[in-house]
């Protein structure tokens, strides 16, 4: 679902998936991306992202406006495609 709808947004939303486990490579999280058909680009994280977030879980979903501040916030989960229209929609306005 995120696939389909993120190409509508991504001239004008930086999207990232960020890695967690510090033993994997940028490039298989690459390679996983590209298995997945997903557009978006793969990072890995600085070690200090994570608890300046308040991330402990996996597949915590941030929206971080252009001046830096959190709009959004969801944990573990599927979001459905209406959310994430609102979320792309609240970054681009």
């Amino acid at each position: 679902m995120l696939k389909d709808l993120y190409p509508q947004y991504q001239d004008e939303v930086a999207f990232f998936a960020i890695g967690m486990d510090p033993y994997e490579s940028l490039s298989t999280l690459e390679a996983y991306r590209k298995s997945q058909g997903y557009t978006w680009p793969m990072a890995l994280a600085n070690p200090d992202l994570f608890p300046s977030y308040r991330v402990v879980i996996r597949s915590t979903k941030i929206a971080v406006d252009r001046h830096g501040v959190i709009t959004w916030r969801a944990g573990y989960g599927v979001e459905d495609e209406e959310t994430w229209h609102r979320v792309f929609q609240a970054l681009v306005a």
